[in-house]
């Protein structure tokens, strides 16, 4: 006996009931029930749809579809990571790495200035108001598909969480660094103001592919990542 797609459709339901929030999750997770209540079925045909169903989600354990959530997390962490990995080493090769080298020697020119810590916190705010702007904007964007009821996929989750948490740590640890000086940077010796730029370039690059290169080309990655992506989204 096989499932109708009304069946289907309650499937899903029951997987969103569980606090299984994300379509790519509740998919893989209603294609097994599915099959292994059509299963069920094949030995014990006088169970409801509602019983083998019940049989078939037991098996997941006392903690239910967690442990799935919880493993899907892991292989979409992994693969947020590689992607991340995947833009910003492009800027260590050419042609990038001549904009790499560019912000560098900025970093090394404003150290060697007098009010260098004035110049770099005041470059700190203007990231900080920009960057909330875009935060606020990706927030209202996601409200609005979870009022819909749109589907939402973990990497589309991941893009958005990754940037707002980053973005945060970013510029707490600068601010904080930077105030953690109590010398001025002029008169640092220059082995350690190229370590300094080098890091602070290091971070910026990293602020840039997490905070607006990757969700740029969000909509790309989801489509590398999920066939089904596109056939979704124009339904």
């Amino acid at each position: 006996m096989k499932l109708t797609e009304n069946q289907i459709d309650e499937l899903f339901k029951f997987t969103r009931k569980h606090y299984v929030y994300h379509y790519d999750v509740q998919s893989e997770l209603v294609d097994h029930l599915a099959n292994d209540i059509e299963e069920i079925w094949v030995t014990q045909p006088l169970l409801t749809f509602e019983q083998a169903r019940d049989k078939s989600f037991k098996k997941f354990g006392v903690f239910g579809f967690m442990d799935v959530i919880e493993a899907k997390q892991k292989q979409m962490n992994k693969r947020y990571l590689r992607i991340m990995w995947r833009f910003f080493r492009e800027w260590f090769s050419f042609p990038k790495l001549v904009t790499t080298l560019g912000v560098f020697l900025l970093f090394f020119c404003i150290l060697k200035m007098p009010y260098a810590k004035y110049i770099l916190l005041s470059l700190l705010f203007i990231l900080v108001v920009f960057d909330l702007r875009k935060q606020t904007i990706a927030r209202k964007s996601h409200k609005i598909k979870t009022i819909k009821k749109e589907k939402i996929f973990l990497l589309e989750e991941m893009i958005t969480g990754a940037r707002n948490s980053f973005s945060g740590l970013l510029f707490i640890n600068v601010f904080n660094s930077m105030n953690a000086f109590r010398v001025s940077f002029n008169s640092m010796e220059n082995h350690w103001l190229l370590l300094i730029s080098f890091s602070l370039t290091v971070v910026v690059l990293l602020f840039y592919v997490t905070g607006f290169l990757i969700p740029q080309k969000a909509e790309e990655l989801l489509q590398e990542t999920y066939p089904e992506y596109k056939m979704v989204n124009n339904m």
